[in-house]
């Protein structure tokens, strides 16, 4: 190994899994987080580690988004307003908005999506996290027949990759889960899934990376990556200490722009908001279920997590903030009552929103910048950065480390020139 002292910049679970997995492999990490560990998208999500979909750029989704954008509680939410970045990356999404393109995408991200099912059900076992892990897959649930049609096209693409998504009429889905209201028509169920509480796992996670000698700091900002001849030798914090490192990793999410963007590297990502309502089982409550489940129609997860259901979803294209608007997070359990009609109206134990770093062409961006040796970004990972967390880690690690990784190249930043 020829790279020794490693920077890496974000505490999310990108960020933990790209140190912990660097060493793993004998690497000095020091891992700095601007805020505390999680704050971000990896703290709220809904807890799914979901393999094998397609890309949200699917043929009509643009249409789609400007025909709701006026609606603050459709499931695609793009807020009105003048701002030339999100209009272009809008349209570099829409290019990729093809039938072509999803099934590209299908060729790269089905198989890393069986690494990374894998790689989590290795690391629970080996590293005994407790944070609710389950393996019983998910249902996707439909409310309407044209809603089932749209979730049987989606489960035979994923079939052909390799994965075994099983279609379920609603008689057969309230057997499985008798939550169900008898208004469910019928929806898949995917095997290939697992469930967890993402903050409880990245917490746990986070203490065994420090086990294996990674230094974590919070609370410390990072303004811009060093540089000396076109290589990185460390990053500067914001308040001026200079870090020495031999490789800087940045996994902010959708704050790697800016850092990436000053050590010349433009990224095509635009943070895309999402939400949840932690609602508690009981009597007036969520209703008890066995299973995790997606609202087809209106993209909203249901979690049963410890005590609690998690009501997460939706996609907000509002720029970088942290507002919680109320009628996303009342679309949440209203959604969840079209198929659980005995979700009660008790106070939400927690309501939350994040941002997600989304790509233009849906796909992670994993690999070394242009421009600067040593200097790679891991982010891009839209509503799956819980999923590849791990198989990122190890993609990162192997780059740094100067091992080959065949899977780095589909991801590669260059991708966008």
């Amino acid at each position: 190994m020829t790279t020794h002292r490693v920077v890496v910049v974000g505490g999310g679970v990108i960020g933990v899994s790209c140190a912990y997995a660097l060493a793993r492999q004998g690497a000095d990490v020091q891992l700095l987080e601007r805020d505390v560990l999680g704050a971000g998208a990896s703290r709220g999500n809904a807890g799914t580690v979901s393999a094998g979909h397609p890309p949200l750029n699917r043929p009509g989704r643009i249409r789609q988004a400007i025909t709701q954008m006026m609606d603050p509680t459709s499931p695609l939410y793009l807020r009105p307003r003048w701002d030339p970045e999100l209009w272009r990356w809008m349209w570099n999404f829409a290019r990729y908005c093809t039938d072509q393109h999803v099934e590209a995408c299908m060729r790269v991200m089905a198989p890393l999506g069986m690494d990374a099912l894998a790689g989590f059900d290795k690391l629970i076992d080996e590293e005994q996290i407790e944070c609710g892990y389950r393996r019983e897959g998910y249902f996707e649930v439909c409310a309407t027949d044209k809603g089932l049609k749209q979730a049987a096209h989606e489960s035979s693409i994923i079939a052909r990759h390799g994965y075994h998504p099983e279609i379920v009429d609603g008689e057969e889905l309230r057997k499985r889960e008798p939550a169900f209201g008898p208004d469910v028509w019928g929806g898949v169920y995917y095997p290939e899934a697992r469930t967890l509480d993402p903050f409880q796992f990245l917490l746990a996670f986070a203490e065994r990376a420090t086990r294996l000698g990674v230094t974590i700091r919070e609370g410390v900002g990072v303004r811009e990556v060093t540089t000396d001849s076109g290589r990185v030798t460390g990053v500067r914090t914001s308040e001026g200490e200079v870090v020495g490192a031999d490789a800087v990793v940045l996994a902010t999410g959708p704050f790697s722009l800016e850092l990436s963007r000053r050590a010349g590297s433009a990224l095509p990502v635009q943070p895309g908001k999402g939400y949840h309502r932690d609602i508690a089982i009981g009597a007036g409550g969520a209703p008890p279920l066995n299973v995790a489940c997606v609202l087809s129609e209106t993209s909203v997860f249901c979690t049963p997590m410890n005590g609690f259901v998690r009501f997460a979803g939706t996609m907000e294209f509002s720029g970088n903030n942290a507002v919680l608007r109320r009628p996303r997070l009342e679309q949440l359990t209203k959604a969840g009552r079209t198929c659980f009609p005995q979700l009660g109206h008790d106070a939400p134990l927690s309501e939350w929103c994040g941002l997600r770093p989304m790509a233009a062409d849906g796909m992670p961006i994993i690999g070394a910048l242009a421009g600067v040796e040593g200097l790679s970004v891991a982010t891009g990972h839209g509503m799956l950065g819980l999923t590849l967390g791990t198989v990122t880690g190890d993609m990162i690690a192997n780059l740094v480390t100067g091992d080959d990784d065949a899977r780095l190249p589909a991801f590669s930043p260059t991708r966008f020139r």
